[in-house]
């Protein structure tokens, strides 16, 4: 799985792609708007390329950089294109409105709703992650960690692999439904990000598990 393919070109997309780069494999950004997707890969480097959404993505792995109500609409468009790949979740269903509760129902995740969704291998991982922590590739001196859950042995090991090669610190987290716990967690780091009491969180912290 040497290409990894991302939809998306926003700061996520644009932090995944530096790690993956980090991690030797060539990466290929989809966007519905081609030129910004030639600018985001331009600025990457020669082994980043470009497209549109609706091609069909040349990597085994494919991340959903894109907000949550953006990742349902492109799996289902996509359809049984993604049969045999690995779909990569990395949404946060939060209330952007309110920013006071998550989106999916009680004993859901918006992991869980996208694999009901497609064909593909669905697995959780970079949602604890946030964009400026992967660009540099550590934050506060620490290697960062990423939690990855899945159904699919395999597809998770590729996942893992991707972070471990990417210099980060894959953590299993157990099944798809630990996605719940997953995206429940991080939308409480968000808060506290976004709560102007604490003055020295910038979107720059990380979660690690510390023994």
């Amino acid at each position: 799985m040497n290409t990894i393919t991302i939809i998306g070109t926003g700061n996520m997309a644009n932090g995944i792609a530096t790690r993956a780069l980090a991690a030797g494999r060539t990466v290929e950004l989809l966007s519905r708007d081609a030129g910004r997707a030639a600018t985001a890969a331009a600025a990457l480097g020669a082994q980043a390329t470009s497209g549109v959404v609706g091609q069909t993505p040349a990597g085994d792995i494919v991340v959903l950089a894109v907000p949550f109500d953006a990742a349902k609409e492109i799996v289902t468009a996509y359809g049984d294109t993604l049969a045999g790949k690995t779909v990569i979740d990395i949404t946060n269903p939060v209330n952007f409105e309110t920013f006071d509760s998550l989106v999916v129902a009680p004993g859901s995740s918006a992991a869980e709703e996208i694999a009901a969704l497609t064909p593909a291998k669905v697995v959780k991982a970079f949602n604890t992650t946030f964009a400026g922590t992967l660009v540099a590739g550590e934050t506060g001196g620490q290697t960062l960690d990423v939690f990855v859950a899945g159904d699919n042995a395999e597809a998770t090991a590729a996942v893992a692999s991707l972070v471990a090669d990417g210099g980060m610190r894959p953590i299993a987290a157990g099944s798809l439904k630990r996605s719940r716990e997953l995206e429940g967690f991080q939308f409480l780091v968000m808060t506290l990000q976004a709560n102007p009491a604490l003055e020295t969180f910038n979107w720059n912290t990380g979660l690690k598990i510390v023994g």
